[in-house]
């Protein structure tokens, strides 16, 4: 029988893996967001997604050259459930494995993950330094700058935003108010 963990569970797995105060912040970050979406779109399984974005970089630290691979070979190990191995590597569509974001639930975490990055690049340099007061142009201004980010693949966001059938300034207000629906309990 595969496992689910709680979104408390799933930060211990991380954890586990990962000791970079950055990834584990991401995956506080990520895993928010997906609660935040999961809210309107999926409001029966708010946790699981939580779940699914908490994991979805498990192997990212210690296998980078492997990541989307090693992740699944890590779940598995931990039996957990086959649904959450393949939706966390389904973000890695095209980049290190062939899984296609296929449900929404995916669709969303592959939109988002980069999407997060840029959006908390843009905070920082903010005199705020959040983004609490952040607005859709500031980050469109700085996803045309290629330089800024850089690590943050345009293109990534922009296929996410398109598998989900919204304009891209929409996903980008969404997530804005996803990521400040984490403050004050996680300083972005």
């Amino acid at each position: 029988m595969s496992y689910i963990p709680t979104v408390e569970e799933a930060y211990e797995i991380l954890k586990k893996y990962n000791k970079d105060e950055f990834h584990l912040k991401h995956g506080k970050i990520v895993s928010g967001v997906m609660g935040y979406f999961a809210e309107e779109y999926d409001p029966e399984h708010v946790d699981y997604w939580k779940v699914v974005g908490m994991l979805h970089d498990l192997d990212f630290e210690m296998y980078p050259e492997q990541h989307c691979i090693k992740g699944q070979e890590l779940m598995k190990e931990l039996d957990l459930d086959e649904g959450i191995i393949r939706s966390t590597a389904s973000h890695g569509y095209g980049i290190t494995v062939d899984i296609k974001p296929e449900l929404y639930m995916e669709k969303v975490l592959y939109a988002i993950d980069e999407l997060t990055g840029l959006i908390g690049a843009v905070a920082i340099m903010r005199p705020s330094k959040s983004v609490s007061d952040l607005e859709v142009k500031s980050v469109m201004k700085k996803f045309k700058t290629a330089s800024f980010a850089a690590g943050c693949s345009r293109e990534v966001i922009q296929k996410g935003a398109d598998m989900l059938e919204m304009e891209l300034t929409e996903l980008i207000d969404k997530t804005i108010h996803a990521m400040r629906s984490l403050i004050p309990e996680m300083e972005i």
